[in-house]
């Protein structure tokens, strides 16, 4: 297929335009750079003539590069993800996670593209009522990020129903690790995931990391959360758009949570990281952040229900490793800042 990948110079997103390519398809991207990085598009494997650089607000932009290139399909990473940021400066994510991809909607619809995977997040659930948490669990996000995504998963079924848009809508758990040769993995500013912050004490770059509660009603008392591999990810991303691909006869719309069904505590993220650098990591106990669960944790039956998906990686170990292969070879990130 001929697909867009909206995002793609991003973490995830860079992860899956490699595995696309790898399974065949034929992939542009489109990304501002604001949280992307040029050199992670090459670094995925991706032609240089594929990359453009550009903003999903510039609807004759992507409209062009829709028609022009007969994109069949499009996958959606691009938006902003700092939930605290969200809460700080709510207008910000409105604009780009809301505004954004309805402009990109509807250059799809003024094309007549009709099939999207939608980067969404457990953070649609807001504080869990059960733990695993299936599909069916309450939406009630608790910040303006999940908000956003709430509200696109609404106008996707909307337009499912008035359009014949075939859409996927993965619930993302905590996305983590990289690339198993090294090539690609994560670099954010400011960095605000757990393990590349532990990683970054291991590489000298902070004094300590902090672990925001040591009371919660779990077994060590820190927070447990699913850490799903961005390379599980990616395939799940593939599995969903060959999935709209194939249904030829109706539209279809998808939702499931992307995660491994496995909970790892803050402790026992940071003891996977001192076994991987082979480091003693410092860190200080702090007080409870507002908002924070004791334990975040999918129910993957969903995805391998409905998109023969299920994770691979789901040892906490492996998957920090794969980040320290990453962060050791690359302690600052990509080369183009």
């Amino acid at each position: 297929m001929k697909i867009l990948v909206t995002g793609g110079a991003g973490y995830i997103g860079s992860h899956a335009v490699r595995r696309l390519l790898a399974a065949g398809h034929d992939v542009w991207v489109i990304d501002n750079l604001y949280l992307g990085h040029r050199a992670a598009a090459p670094a995925s494997g991706l032609p240089a003539d594929r990359f453009v650089e550009g903003d999903l607000a510039d609807r004759p932009l992507v409209e062009k590069l829709l028609k022009d290139n007969g994109i069949e399909s499009v996958m959606h990473f691009a938006a902003y993800a700092f939930v605290n940021e969200s809460v700080t400066d709510p207008a910000k994510y409105y604009q780009n996670n809301v505004g954004g991809t309805l402009a990109l909607l509807d250059a799809m619809r003024a094309v007549g593209v009709k099939q999207i995977v939608f980067s969404s997040t457990c953070a649609t659930y807001g504080n869990p009522v059960k733990v695993p948490m299936p599909e069916d669990h309450p939406q009630a996000p608790i910040n303006p990020y999940g908000f956003t995504k709430l509200v696109i998963e609404h106008a996707l079924h909307d337009y499912h129903h008035a359009y014949g848009l075939s859409y996927a809508a993965l619930r993302y758990f905590n996305a983590s690790g990289a690339a198993e040769d090294g090539s690609i993995g994560e670099d954010h500013q400011p960095e605000t995931h757990l393990i590349p912050i532990i990683l970054q004490v291991a590489l000298g770059q902070r004094e300590h990391v902090t672990i925001f509660g040591t009371d919660y009603p779990t077994p060590d008392g820190s927070c447990i959360r699913d850490y799903i591999h961005v390379d599980d990810l990616a395939d799940a991303h593939l599995a969903a758009i060959e999935k709209l691909a194939a249904s030829k006869s109706e539209p279809l719309e998808v939702r499931c949570n992307l995660g491994t069904g496995v909970g790892s505590s803050v402790r026992e993220v940071i003891a996977a990281c001192e076994k991987a650098t082979g480091k003693s990591i410092q860190a200080v106990e702090g007080p409870r952040r507002e908002g924070d669960p004791p334990e975040l944790v999918a129910d993957p039956a969903g995805a391998e229900r409905l998109l023969g998906w299920r994770a691979k990686r789901r040892d906490i170990n492996a998957t920090v490793a794969s980040a320290w292969k990453w962060h050791s070879a690359n302690p600052n990130g990509y080369s183009d800042k």
